[in-house]
């Protein structure tokens, strides 16, 4: 099955950054994020799931964001957008043609 989706619905621009763990001397380690590539992407909604977490409601919120095919794109990325922050959770190339990638992903709070 191919999938057709129209280029010019990639309208956000989002920063692709991967986790960098740097030593913090005692044995541990601090988690930074380094940008890796700009891309253009197409972000849809999925769902919104609210829990309850230490007697107080918690939101997720997850969504599908399209990007142009990236072999160097892998789950426990994030994508960012200002403060937006999206958590990448399962990516997936959808007709395995090479062309796009559909990163399941959820919003964290800022």
């Amino acid at each position: 099955m191919v999938v057709f989706l129209d280029p010019g619905q990639m309208t956000a621009r989002l920063e692709l950054e991967a986790p960098v763990s740097v030593s913090d001397g005692q044995g541990g380690a601090t988690v930074t994020w380094q940008s890796v590539a700009a891309v253009w992407a197409k972000i849809e909604p999925v769902s919104f799931v609210v829990t309850e977490a230490a007697s107080a409601e918690v939101g997720t919120v997850s969504h599908r964001i399209w990007i142009r095919f990236r072999a160097d794109v892998a789950a426990g990325q994030r994508l960012t957008k200002g403060a937006r922050i999206f958590l990448l959770k399962l990516v997936r190339d959808p007709d395995e043609t090479g062309r796009y990638l559909v990163c399941q992903c959820e919003e964290q709070a800022p």
